[in-house]
Formats: C-alpha cells, sequence, structure tokens
C-alpha cells in the first residue's frame, strides 16, 4: 500500500510508535526503520550497533542512527536478545536503508525474549495500514526515497 508516497508493506509486522518494521522469521525477527522513518530522519550518515548476543529490553536501543537532521536511537519493538546486525551492509552503502528500509536496508535481527506478554502494541495488515496512514497525516509526511 502506498499513501502520500510513504510505502506500507502489509505483509509486516508494525510497532507504530516506534516507526519499527518487524519480519518474523521462525524464532528470529528481522527490524528495520519504515519508509516513514527513513523520510523524517534522512539521509543516513552513520550507524552504530549493539553487540550481537546483547540482550535489550522493550523500548531500547538497539542501534544509534546518525543523519544530517537527527540523532537517535533504533528501539527494540519488544524485550530481544541481538542475533546479527546488518553492519556489513552499512558499509558497503551507508544509504540502504534511505534506498531499500524493507529488504536490503534492514537493521538487526533479534530473538524476542518475552514476545507473548510484549506485543499487544503491534499491529499488521488493514489496521497497520490505517493507522499509518492517520500517522502519515498527523506528521505531514511525505516519503522520498534515495536513488542511485
Amino acid at each position: 500500500m502506498i499513501f502520500h508516497a510513504c510505502d506500507i508493506p502489509e505483509d509486516l509486522t508494525y510497532d507504530i510508535e516506534r516507526d519499527v518494521w518487524i519480519r518474523f522469521d521462525g524464532d528470529v525477527a528481522v527490524l528495520g526503520m519504515t519508509d516513514v522513518a527513513q523520510t523524517r530522519c534522512g539521509k543516513i550518515a552513520a550507524i552504530s550497533f549493539r553487540d550481537v548476543g546483547k540482550k535489550i529490553a522493550q523500548g531500547k536501543t538497539l542501534a544509534t542512527i546518525e543523519s544530517a537532521k537527527w540523532v537517535g536511537p533504533f528501539p527494540a519493538p519488544f524485550s530481544c536478545e541481538i542475533v546479527e546486525t546488518n553492519e556489513t551492509g552499512f558499509e558497503r552503502d551507508i544509504l540502504i536503508t534511505n534506498k531499500d528500509p524493507y529488504g536490503i536496508g534492514w537493521l538487526v535481527k533479534v530473538r524476542p525474549t518475552d514476545l507473548e506478554n510484549k506485543r499487544g502494541h503491534l499491529v499488521t495488515g488493514d489496521e497497520a495500514v490505517e493507522r499509518y496512514k492517520a500517522r502519515i497525516q498527523e506528521l505531514k509526511v511525505n516519503c522520498l526515497r534515495c536513488i542511485d
């Protein structure tokens, strides 16, 4: 679904308040910044990941992202353990999230540690699309992507 040029894939799960998308794959979840988040952030200038194996509480920082406009955390949508980062991808091209936030621009892979009790705020499908449309309008966002 495209709304105000923002891509909202309906097959993903979202933590809308934290602008995080989630793709569950067995007992691992791939996490990344939404199109709205990468647009609001602007061109990423640097990213610093927490260490693989580190246990992170819900809402705490998985990575710190720097852009020309902003420096801030990429927060955990639920308590988890980091199993992999996309540090190599960002070393090759720092703008991969700005170009492809839902594909090669993923940030971390995690193993949820208390998902059953921490997933009430997560949404998917039509509910996610409708809530993101409202957020896009509220924030007055028109998404833009970097291109090669």
